[in-house]
């Protein structure tokens, strides 16, 4: 009875299989049913295909692989190594998964679906099963969902957090662009592609809705986020941080420009009316002394304290100057 060479059973997602045999005779039969090709593998290369049909295995219906067989001796008359590959030519669907981050470090935790077909069985087989070593449906998944990663991480991170989610359509088309280009040379169509979640950190989930809504910019929205947690700081710190944050906050809720310095404090001189440094001690145009005098004191009849001899009553103890 001649060798029967047949995928036989193939489940709805499986996508190759390797006949067990790799010692095949002359005249063995092969069977390849409706939506497969089965392709001979061997030495890491596809060569001769065979579409839906029964085929007796000749020199004729193998040029190919017969031309490298040839300078073996006597190789018509005995069986000869090769690996016979079926692939399907079904649409499948496959699952992607993965955490990207956009161009403000915003992590982001996104899946999805996307479908595909073997478009070039021979260009599948030597690029995929030859050059990945992918001889199950398993390992071509894998392979096709981290290549799918790759690119998905790539993408994003030239995005920011407001793109990503306002326009999602937009991006997925980018990434699909680029992998349907990758996915021609390995032999496959990609038919579609989607991202069906996407999403981020509570505190980067609070930024995006500040940036939604169009009531601020992302530097307000920065701001505002580096005085909420200015304040959790100064409140783990009560006494010490009242003053700090008194300064801080209103400094950082100030909008200035990316090389904008704070402005110096000035006073006018009284003789010259020049504007000279509040820490200067003469004005610089005309020599004037800005110090004032230090005022003149008098001591509490109370306490004893010190106090400005314009004073009224005393900041110590309440006691009236006399």
């Amino acid at each position: 009875m001649p060798q029967v060479i047949e995928w036989k059973n193939p489940g709805p997602e499986d996508i190759i299989w390797k006949y067990p045999d790799e010692e095949i005779t002359w005249g063995a039969q092969l069977i390849v049913h409706e939506y497969e090709v089965a392709a001979f593998f061997r030495d890491g290369k596809a060569y001769d295909v065979f579409g839906a049909g029964r085929h007796t295995l000749t020199t004729l219906n193998l040029p190919l692989l017969t031309g490298l067989l040839s300078r073996i001796a006597g190789f018509k008359e005995k069986p000869f190594k090769a690996a016979v590959i079926f692939v399907s030519t079904k649409v499948f669907a496959g699952k992607y998964g993965t955490r990207a981050q956009t161009t403000e470090l915003a992590p982001l935790q996104v899946h999805g679906s996307f479908w595909f077909k073997v478009e070039n069985p021979q260009l599948f087989v030597n690029e995929v099963v030859g050059g990945q070593k992918a001889y199950m449906t398993s390992d071509v998944n894998d392979y096709l969902r981290g290549f799918l990663n790759e690119k998905v991480i790539d993408e994003l991170s030239h995005y920011d957090l407001l793109t990503v989610f306002t326009r999602l359509d937009e991006t997925s088309m980018v990434v699909k662009n680029t992998i349907l280009d990758y996915f021609k040379r390995i032999g496959l169509e990609l038919t579609d592609l989607r991202f069906e979640g996407i999403d981020t950190t509570p505190e980067y989930r609070e930024r995006l809705f500040w940036l939604r809504t169009g009531r601020t910019t992302p530097e307000e929205v920065l701001r505002m986020e580096t005085v909420k947690k200015a304040a959790e700081e100064l409140g783990k710190s009560p006494g010490a941080g009242l003053g700090t944050g008194m300064v801080l906050i209103p400094q950082v809720m100030t909008p200035t420009g990316p090389a904008q310095a704070p402005a110096a404090a000035l006073v006018i001189c009284p003789k010259c009316a020049a504007k000279v440094p509040a820490t200067s001690k003469f004005c610089a145009e005309c020599g004037t002394q800005l110090t004032p005098p230090a005022a003149e004191t008098t001591k509490c009849p109370k306490c004893g304290k010190s106090v400005p001899s314009t004073s009224k009553f005393c900041p110590e103890c309440g006691e009236k100057i006399q």
